[in-house]
């Protein structure tokens, strides 16, 4: 657990730091302000802590990630977002443990981060069908259970399972995916909000998501070019 704790806290850039410390800080202060729960403030914190350190390519994102994971589904039942409470519930919670086990075996010993990559273009390309023929299915479906905006809960579902697999396995173009799962979500969640719902924190925590997936892809990019050279 002591090396662990300290491969950790290796290698951060101030920068780095300083975006975790201020999308975390935004957060609460943001939260508090609008009267969130504790439960949202909790989850919304874990989840940027996770995204965060998944851009910097450390295990412990998969640690912050079990915690958003759990909050987060109970968030979503509430809402009635029921495609996200089964994402969380049945898909990302066994991934964080999947993840955890698949990156420590690809860590960079001098960088104590995750080694990284780009996908072939027909990998991309047949990435792309899938969620497209998913989405459509899927919508059907919780169209069927009375879900709210079904067929947007669908894509934002799909989306991620897609990006979570192409991110345990250290590929760039998780990020693109997850720039539209996240513009999706903020729209989501925006409805949520307007309509009465307290989860102000789960609005600003996607808004955030969006602002780090843009950070994140020029960052893996120029990481993978430099290491190709």
């Amino acid at each position: 657990m002591k090396n662990l704790i300290k491969n950790e806290l290796k290698g951060w850039k101030a920068w780095e730091i300083f975006w975790l410390l201020l999308t975390c800080a935004i957060i609460c202060v943001l939260s508090i302000y609008w009267k969130d729960t504790a439960v949202g403030i909790v989850s919304a914190v874990a989840g940027v802590a996770c995204v965060v350190c998944t851009g910097k390519g450390k295990l412990s994102a998969y640690l912050f990630g079990l915690v958003n994971v759990v909050l987060y589904a109970y968030i979503s039942f509430q809402a009635k977002y029921y495609g996200e409470v089964m994402l969380n519930v049945l898909y990302y919670f066994p991934m964080q443990f999947y993840g955890l086990y698949v990156w420590k075996k690809h860590m960079n010993q001098e960088t104590h981060e995750v080694q990284k990559r780009n996908m072939s273009k027909k990998s991309w390309l047949l990435v792309l069908l899938g969620v497209a023929v998913s989405t459509i299915v899927y919508g059907f479906i919780l169209r069927q259970l009375g879900g709210a905006l079904p067929f947007v809960d669908a894509l934002s579902t799909v989306i991620s399972v897609f990006a979570m697999i192409i991110s345990i396995h250290m590929y760039v173009e998780q990020w693109l995916l997850w720039l539209i799962v996240d513009a999706v979500s903020v729209v989501m969640w925006g409805v949520a909000y307007a309509r009465g719902s307290e989860s102000i924190a789960t609005l600003i925590m996607w808004v955030v998501y969006l602002a780090n997936a843009v950070i994140m892809y020029i960052k893996w990019q120029r990481e993978v070019k430099r290491n190709e050279v």
